[in-house]
């Protein structure tokens, strides 16, 4: 059962007749194999003339927010990267991850998926961990380059499972059709990412709020394994820090080498 689907690969012509509005000027590359396409990306920054979107059918070293490995496997995932350069400042693109999600759930919604969002930066099925999103940037002259990596779990067999070693999510009733889900992911990160450059993270804010899984739920902040915050998860700010109501009142919780835990839930999405 969630065996991986028969070899069905997205195809870069297909990808590009099904591009609209900013994603018409992305360029799109497909590899059989890399170690990660984040890093390919984030060598190639210096020299890109525009965006990029680079899907690997198989990547053997992906990697996760904080140094963690991003585990894949040929036919059971969608991992990708997409370059884009925005006309701000570093400090200024602190919100990106949440709204690269808010657009990623946006997608999956329009193909049937009830996705959810954790924070910073998973995409949950039924409180289970769907995608994972891990965002490197690179200087340009004229403004910075983000690199936005995204791994989605099409099916789980076992081999991938018990390398994950956490409850997963997947989306089998996808993974025959990788062209209409990546089609679909491209053109809300595309228009998500041009609304981001344009305005920052405020337009999506109430979107992310609208989304979020644990709203309401008894969590813990974990940072470097200690306890740094607990209470009950009400949101995010504009600043994109998550807001906790805690024994103390309010307080507000910016991302960094941070775990989200429920409280009394078992490890499942950190």
């Amino acid at each position: 059962m969630n065996q991986p689907p028969p070899n069905r690969q997205p195809s870069r012509q297909q990808l590009a007749r099904s591009a609209t509005g900013p994603a018409r000027q992305v360029a799109i590359e497909i590899v059989d194999e890399t170690g990660s396409t984040n890093a390919d990306l984030l060598a190639r920054a210096p020299g890109l003339a525009g965006p990029v979107l680079l899907v690997a059918r198989s990547q053997t070293a992906g990697r996760g927010r904080a140094g963690r490995s991003w585990q894949s496997a040929p036919d059971a995932s969608l991992t990708f990267s997409l370059a884009w350069k925005f006309d701000r400042a570093l400090p200024q693109l602190v919100g990106l991850p949440l709204a690269a999600g808010v657009a990623i759930a946006d997608a999956l919604h329009a193909c049937g998926v009830d996705a959810r969002l954790k924070w910073p930066n998973d995409v949950l099925l039924d409180e289970r961990k769907l995608a994972g999103i891990l965002i490197e940037t690179a200087a340009a002259r004229d403004g910075i380059w983000a690199i936005i990596g995204i791994g989605i779990n099409l099916a789980l067999p076992p081999a991938l499972a018990e390398r994950i070693g956490a409850t997963a999510a997947a989306l089998p009733q996808l993974a025959a059709a990788p062209d209409d889900l990546l089609a679909a992911l491209l053109n809300a990160l595309a228009r998500a990412l041009t609304e981001f450059g344009d305005a920052g993270l405020a337009p999506f804010t109430q979107r992310w709020n609208a989304l979020h899984a644990w709203a309401g739920q008894q969590v813990r902040v974990l940072d470097h394994g200690q306890v740094r915050q607990q209470g009950a998860a009400v949101g995010i700010d504009d600043s994109g820090r998550l807001l906790i109501d805690s024994a103390d009142g309010r307080v507000a919780v910016l991302s960094g080498d941070v775990s989200l835990r429920r409280t009394g839930a078992p490890p499942c999405c950190s």
